[in-house]
């Protein structure tokens, strides 16, 4: 990986924040001329959704790609936070604004669907995330950045099993993205318990 590594370092970031932003205006597009078939409104929803999603998919992928693979991509990690946020924000907003409209019903379906409940939690959780994306926030919260942080991986189980619980019958698709989540936050919690352990220590010695 060291070519690859190589490679990377001299990439800037600014076109990640660029190439990423650009389906955002071309979905919106299709859906006012009617690129995302007979109900736009909910394509796009869908669309914005699932970007999102797999965006904070490539972001819990980076550690473990660096671990085990040797492939450096830390510093395109806070683009692809901030990405993924901004299709959440978007994805939110045409709900919002584009689909219910009435305030009333959307208090109604926060509180009453499940799905819209839990969507609204990962919302919540990946808020600070995105206020505090910024070098004067790791600055001022030193030790506490990095633990709030580790709201990412809440976000990231409660994006999973909203987009799952949308879906309509047995669909495969987002069983592999709750499976992708789930997969990379076993690599993650695990291997690092594993690694501080004496030679010869069950695991259970440190529960």
């Amino acid at each position: 990986m060291g070519f690859a590594n190589q490679l990377v370092r001299r990439l800037p970031v600014w076109p990640v924040y660029l190439l990423g932003a650009l389906p955002a205006p071309w979905l919106f597009y299709l859906g006012l001329t009617g690129g995302l078939g007979v109900e736009p409104i909910k394509a796009l929803e869908h669309e914005y959704g699932e970007l999102a999603l797999q965006l904070l998919i490539l972001t819990l992928a980076i550690s473990p790609l660096r671990r085990l693979l040797g492939l450096n991509l830390l510093k395109f990690r806070r683009a692809i936070g901030l990405l993924c946020f901004f299709y959440v924000l978007c994805h939110l907003l045409v709900w919002l604004v584009l689909d219910v409209q009435i305030l009333g019903q959307i208090l109604t379906d926060i509180a009453k669907r499940p799905y819209i409940t839990i969507g609204m939690g990962a919302f919540v959780l990946m808020l600070p995330l995105a206020l505090t994306s910024n070098n004067l926030s790791v600055r001022k919260l030193g030790r506490t950045w990095s633990r709030l942080h580790r709201l990412t991986y809440a976000a990231a189980v409660l994006g999973a099993v909203h987009f799952v619980m949308l879906a309509k019958g047995f669909q495969i698709e987002p069983l592999i993205y709750l499976g992708l989540v789930l997969f990379l936050l076993a690599l993650r919690v695990p291997y690092s318990r594993w690694l501080r352990l004496p030679s010869g220590t069950p695991v259970s010695g440190r529960s």
